[in-house]
């Protein structure tokens, strides 16, 4: 009998963003963190109609009243 030297690596999953199913993490799932390529065009419609956004400051770029106009 014998034994193999090589480390055994935990196998990673998650969760799919869109769907919630088990996705293995590592080159059989092509398109982690999402299950298949439709979960993954969900979640970019869903971006790209800005129904998810990136907490941050608001947009001041307008109402604080300040042009890069000098007049010069």
């Amino acid at each position: 009998m014998t034994q193999s030297n090589t480390p055994t690596t935990p196998i990673t999953v998650v969760k799919c963003p869109t769907c919630q199913t088990d996705v293995v993490w590592g080159e059989q799932s092509p398109f982690r963190p999402f299950c298949c390529k439709r979960c993954q065009l969900i979640d970019l419609g869903e971006w790209a109609e800005e129904e998810k956004a990136i907490p941050g400051a608001p947009d001041m770029s307008d109402s604080d009243g300040w042009s890069e106009d000098m007049g010069y």
